[in-house]
């Protein structure tokens, strides 16, 4: 069927290695439950630069050792320590570079509209263009998101300010709505506005207590003390990678070996580039374990919200996301192969992504699950180089006794909250049919 969930051819044949009996699907890899033959076919894709490829190895590593502790009995609990304190420390240090730059570019200007010569005056311009470029900036929200206020959902946003009560947390100020197949928090404004984003091709292909867990992991997020989250130490670490950036080798606007100024330039960059780099590392190596620890701490917070077995399986949901890309993907491809991506016809086909996107999605196979944590275990599998790998995070919660939701799904509330949604479906799925998925 067009653009929908393509028939699973299923046949029973022989493990080559041990013999035991393999239910295979066509649309999925193959391989042995009874001994691993073939689970992880492909080498891991070694993604990112050296720097983003040693975070993944520290977060492994922090992730291993609070692990221990659970397990140990240990307790988490979200608090500063002298990684925290010296992490901001260096934060404010980035940031006084900064302001000298600032300051010595002032003086420069100054001295050369005093009459100094215009060599002042363009050395103050220089400094105070890269002091400009350098400055301590929150990101920027997406202009084209869908957005909906309290007044728009009010059912949407009884249910986060629930789920907030049993997190321990304020609520959110706006709710945002994208095409991604994940979910995040920020804060942004000189008062602290809260903005909770839900990408739908996640929400739409969770259960409700998934859903439910999903907001208690998020809005933990809020207390959970993630030194990097705060505003001073993570925009110093976004200047620090602008430092990287801006002092990284040049290879020329066009093919070919650089020129001599570009060589003597990468010369002179190399000293600081390497600082910043090690500067970068320090970093990481201060807060990466207060990630962790915050990442293990809304894991418990989606427990408590949604139940330990909402949140087990929400994270196990996180095994197969590269699925519900495929398939929006897909969507999109056929969109331009049918007249084109603005062609009439396509608006019909807007209003039946969720549908096949949820059809495709519950007809996952219980194996391929399972394969794809057992690859997870073998590639220590997480979300980004900042999140401890989601094995450990599943064993973390099953280490302990299991917890009962304390928000309920309710079928009415879910139907309300379903049609205050619907304009925000809509307008997204156009977009994946309209512009497709970002690469």
């Amino acid at each position: 069927m067009e653009g929908g969930v393509r028939a699973a051819a299923e046949d029973v044949q022989a493990c080559p290695e041990c013999g035991a009996g393999i239910k295979g699907d066509n649309r999925y890899v193959v391989w042995c439950a009874a001994c691993d033959w073939n689970v992880d076919p492909e080498p891991p894709d070694e993604d990112g630069d050296r720097l983003d490829r040693a975070r993944r190895v520290l977060a492994r590593r922090h992730g291993e050792r609070l692990l221990a502790e659970v397990t140990a009995g240990g307790e988490l609990r979200a608090h500063r320590d002298v990684s925290s304190v010296l992490a901001f420390g260096i934060a404010l240090a980035v940031h006084g570079v900064t302001l000298g730059l600032a300051c010595g570019g002032v003086w420069f200007l100054v001295r050369g509209w005093s009459g100094s010569g215009i060599g002042y005056g363009l050395i103050g311009l220089i400094l105070l263009l890269l002091a400009w470029s350098l400055r301590p900036r929150a990101g920027r929200l997406p202009d084209d998101d869908p957005v909906l206020h309290r007044q728009d959902a009010p059912e949407l946003y009884a249910l986060i300010d629930e789920v907030a009560r049993v997190v321990g947390t304020r609520t959110v100020d706006e709710v945002r709505f994208d095409a991604e197949v994940n979910a995040g928090v920020l804060s942004y404004g000189v008062r602290g506005r809260r903005v909770l984003t839900l990408g739908l091709p996640l929400w739409e292909t969770l259960t409700p207590q998934q859903q439910i867990a999903l907001l208690g992991h998020e809005l933990g997020h809020y207390g959970n003390g993630d030194t990097r989250r705060t505003l001073v130490v993570w925009t110093a670490h976004r200047t620090l990678t602008d430092w990287l950036y801006h002092f990284s080798p040049s290879d020329g606007p066009a093919p070919g070996p650089p020129s001599a100024d570009e060589i003597v330039a990468n010369v002179f960059y190399a000293v600081p580039r390497v600082l910043t780099r090690c500067v970068l590392s320090l970093f990481d190596h201060l807060t990466l374990r207060a990630s962790q620890r915050a990442e293990y701490l809304a894991d418990r917070a989606a427990a408590r919200a949604g139940s330990t077995e909402a949140a087990v399986s929400l994270m196990e949901h996180f095994f197969v996301a590269d699925t519900a890309t495929v398939v929006l993907r897909r969507e999109g491809a056929q969109a331009a192969f049918t007249g084109g991506r603005r062609a009439p016809g396509n608006e019909n086909r807007a209003e039946g992504v969720w549908d096949r996107l949820r059809a495709h999605m519950a007809s996952v196979p219980a194996h391929e699950y399972e394969r794809q944590r057992r690859v997870g275990v073998r590639r220590r599998h997480s979300v980004d180089s900042t999140h401890p790998p989601t094995d450990l995070r599943r064993q973390s919660l099953l280490a302990g006794p299991s917890v009962p939701a304390a928000v309920v799904a309710d079928d009415a509330r879910q139907g309300r909250i379903a049609a205050e949604l619907a304009g925000a479906r809509a307008e997204v799925a156009r977009r994946i049919i309209r512009d497709g998925l970002d690469d």
